[in-house]
């Protein structure tokens, strides 16, 4: 029997019983897992181990989930799943708008929480790197396994975009949606089509959670909802892509 961890994850959360028991749960399912307590000892954890997934509480004391997801994402591409104590629109929204990829409201199935890491590590995997920001510098021509839309070039091989020939940083989640969006241009695509493309067939979040980081693709691309460039909201269904207005 093979005794290869599944994939490194830290648990963030100052409810020590609560972050011991996630522990146990994805320690079962073959992660290599670290608890930390305090946000600072999180941030530099992360920057010390390069764990794959994040599972960080919104709200710790001190230095909260919000800012360690921001400090997190100036060093780490690494999927971070967040943890709300309220079912509250306004708490999911601000951990999604600092980088955060998923969220789950407390209280919640550990079983659940560990089929979204698995998830996660599947995108790993898929992607075949290490969960670090980093693109290449210079000119970005359309290669064989890359696309062009306008000025932007997303390279699915490197798993780079380059904007006006300038290296664009994305998450893991935020490259994958748009390399879907620009895989099938002219094509719209719904929310359970991308959630089925970048997540998973079994995943059974917020669908919604498709427009928050579609509005952080279109900051980074500097791509207006209302006077899009490349990214086309289609009304009651999805989203497509598409150069020109």
């Amino acid at each position: 029997m093979s005794t290869t961890p599944a994939g490194r994850v830290l648990v963030v959360d100052d409810e020590a019983d609560l972050a011991h028991l996630i522990q146990g749960y994805l320690v079962k399912a073959g992660f290599e897992v670290t608890v930390r307590h305090i946000g600072t000892e999180a941030v530099e954890a992360v920057r010390e181990q390069g764990p794959q997934v994040v599972v960080l509480d919104l709200g710790l004391p001190g230095m909260d989930g919000v800012e360690v997801c921001r400090q997190v994402r100036t060093f780490s591409n690494c999927y971070i799943l967040m943890l709300t104590a309220r079912d509250d629109e306004v708490d999911k929204l601000v951990g999604l708008s600092v980088g955060a990829d998923d969220y789950m409201t407390k209280p919640f199935s550990p079983r659940e929480l560990v089929a979204r890491v698995q998830v996660m590590m599947r995108r790993v995997h898929q992607a075949g790197s290490d969960p670090v920001l980093g693109h290449g510098a210079g000119a970005a021509e359309a290669a064989p396994g890359s696309h062009r839309i306008g000025s932007l070039v997303v390279d699915h091989m490197a798993r780079e975009v380059h904007l006006d020939e300038q290296p664009v940083a994305l998450t893991r989640i935020e490259f994958d949606l748009l390399a879907a969006l620009a895989a099938n241009p002219q094509t719209v695509l719904s929310r359970r089509q991308l959630v089925d493309l970048v997540w998973d067939a079994h995943w059974t979040g917020d669908e919604h959670l498709v427009d928050v980081h579609i509005g952080r693709i279109r900051k980074k691309l500097h791509d207006e909802a209302t006077a899009p460039r490349f990214i086309h909201t289609v009304r009651g269904i999805g989203y497509r892509m598409g150069s020109g207005r």
